[in-house]
């Protein structure tokens, strides 16, 4: 019964929001095969090193896209089947914002958990709106950026 309404529910979506799930489960998949690997290797495809991108700049439909995405994005993380926390959700929607020539800021944090473990967290911001990783992330000190200052390219109906 469950999976009727999940199938029901996945039905109801428009197009491009069933293409962009499935674009999100790529990536998801990729971003757990890019955390597997050593950082110092993979730190170099993140963006330039502590270096944001702006804020400022984003007009309303270029906002509703980016909620899309981390729409897609956490919704599809519930249904993989390997682990896809904050660092594969925030590797995911970069490359996915990447790919429509959005710039964007990864975060990562440390901090300590409520058990006084230390603890690490990623998230990913694009103009003023925090995509992955937000539940939380001002209990994280920064202690890294990468800011992917890709061309903006139009935002078209065939960029989406």
């Amino acid at each position: 019964m469950r999976l009727y309404r999940k199938l029901r529910k996945f039905i109801s979506y428009p197009l491009d929001m069933k293409r962009m799930f499935f674009e999100a489960y790529f990536y998801l998949a990729w971003g757990r095969v890019f955390k597997l690997l050593p950082f110092s290797k993979v730190a170099p495809s993140l963006g330039e090193r502590m270096k944001e991108t702006p804020v400022t700049g984003y007009t309303e439909q270029d906002l509703l896209l980016l909620r899309k995405i981390s729409r897609s994005i956490h919704v599809m993380s519930r249904l993989t089947l390997w682990e896809s926390q904050c660092m594969v959700k925030a590797v995911a929607a970069m490359k996915m914002l990447e790919r429509r020539g959005i710039p964007s800021t990864l975060y990562l944090g440390s901090g300590r958990d409520d058990k006084g473990q230390m603890a690490a967290h990623a998230w990913l911001r694009s103009g003023p709106y925090i995509l992955t990783g937000k539940e939380g992330h001002e209990r994280y000190a920064v202690v890294g950026i990468f800011g992917k200052d890709v061309q903006r390219a139009a935002l078209s109906p065939m960029r989406r």
